[in-house]
């Protein structure tokens, strides 16, 4: 049986995305077409005889970054070596950039031999938000918002700019965007969109607790619009304010990772980063 390693097209990725759910990660049902604007050569298959076994995608964000992430190989191949190989396949995509990951406990050993350095820790709340009848004051939909304003807030809490996956996370069917906006700039944002299991609200994005808790009530609203009572969103340790938010809300903690990088990465407003984008792009 000769593993071979090949780039997924976006077609491939719905496979990868059911591993996913198997897995228990809850992704969003509709998240590829984004993740592939971002890097469309960025993502890869490892087949025997055709069939897909092992999946991993190494998504450049910039000439010095960039992110891994579904790493998975399929439950009844793994032990033989096929998920090592693709990793190892995979991050020449990277070249000499630093790369960043978001590991789980059992594998952050290993993610440490290869090289990756724990930052922080970041852990998944759960739970249902209480919503009360009417609009959230100082919340708008994202496309009130002037589109480059909002790039730039962006950019600000993150390793990288992201345009292209940016531009199609806000307007992906079934994502709901809104922008907290105070004195005519925004002051936080956030998406929530539709998952296997609870709606994911990420990124939560916010100048203090008080924009974060506006936009979190907002989309919990809108996630009981698509059908979703329940939300999940992964907070990072490194913002003490987040979780407790989260506490405040009622959410409850249920599984961690830690955020790891290769090498240096850029400052970023981390007190503003109240809910990541995705644990698998960053």
């Amino acid at each position: 049986m000769t593993l071979q390693i090949s780039r997924a097209s976006l077609q491939d990725w719905a496979l990868v995305r059911a591993w996913a759910a198997d897995e228990g990660w809850n992704p969003g049902v509709a998240d590829a077409p984004a993740f592939f604007a971002q890097d469309p050569e960025g993502f890869f298959l490892g087949r025997i005889d055709g069939e897909p076994v092992s999946a991993i995608s190494v998504v450049n964000y910039s000439d010095t970054y960039s992110f891994l992430g579904f790493y998975l190989v399929r439950p009844d191949l793994r032990g033989h070596g096929h998920g090592l190989a693709t990793w190892r396949s995979a991050l020449a995509h990277a070249g000499a950039r630093t790369v960043g990951l978001d590991g789980v406990p059992d594998q952050q050993d290993n993610y440490r031999r290869s090289g990756f350095v724990p930052a922080y820790r970041t852990a998944r709340y759960v739970g249902e938000v209480p919503v009360s009848d009417g609009a959230v004051a100082g919340v708008v939909p994202a496309e009130q918002v002037d589109q480059a304003v909002l790039a730039a807030y962006d950019d600000a809490c993150r390793p990288a700019a992201r345009p292209r996956f940016l531009r199609s996370w806000l307007t992906t069917p079934g994502h709901r965007a809104l922008v907290r906006v105070a004195d005519g700039r925004p002051t936080g944002y956030g998406v929530v969109r539709p998952a296997e299991q609870e709606a994911r609200i990420g990124p939560l994005f916010a100048d203090t607790p008080a924009d974060a808790a506006a936009l979190l009530d907002a989309l919990a609203a809108e996630a009981r619009a698509f059908g979703s009572e329940r939300i999940a969103v992964d907070m990072p340790e490194a913002n003490p304010a987040a979780a407790r938010l989260a506490e405040e809300r009622g959410l409850e903690p249920t599984f961690e990772t830690a955020r790891m990088y290769t090498g240096p990465v850029r400052p970023i407003a981390q007190d503003r980063v109240f809910g990541v984008t995705t644990l698998e792009l960053g």
